[in-house]
């Protein structure tokens, strides 16, 4: 599985939270730090910054991909419909939250969010 990281960098433990709730390893982690200028257009920037992802046509369409969506939620969702555009539906999502307890601030993932599913059921309430 590919996991595409837009947000903190991921933690061993984060890593293998996510292998765990996927039911298999991340055979490619690929992190991208993301710094939008907020007083320019995010259309030219995110373009800038689907152009550092090297994977072909076929990985988009036929391979497993993982996403870390960035916390920014403009970003996120100028970054969703382009992904939805190269993959023909919406990828499943990490969400992290911060550990109960934890004195220094530390995110743990709660959850994978599938949003195609999520996307689908939507539909049907439309009939």
């Amino acid at each position: 599985m590919i996991l595409l990281n837009f947000s903190h960098p991921i933690t061993e433990s984060q890593r293998g939270q996510i292998e765990a709730l996927a039911g298999e390893p991340v055979a490619d982690l690929r992190e991208y730090s993301i710094h939008f200028d907020e007083q320019q257009p995010f259309g030219a920037q995110l373009d800038a910054l689907m152009a550092g992802i090297d994977l072909r046509q076929a990985q988009w369409q036929g391979e497993p991909i993982l996403v870390v969506l960035p916390s920014l939620n403009f970003i996120a969702a100028a970054l969703l419909a382009e992904l939805h555009g190269r993959m023909g539906y919406f990828p499943p999502v990490v969400r992290t939250r911060p550990a109960a307890g934890s004195g220094p601030r530390r995110y743990e993932v709660a959850e994978m969010l599938d949003l195609q599913s999520i996307r689908e059921s939507a539909r049907r309430s439309r009939e």
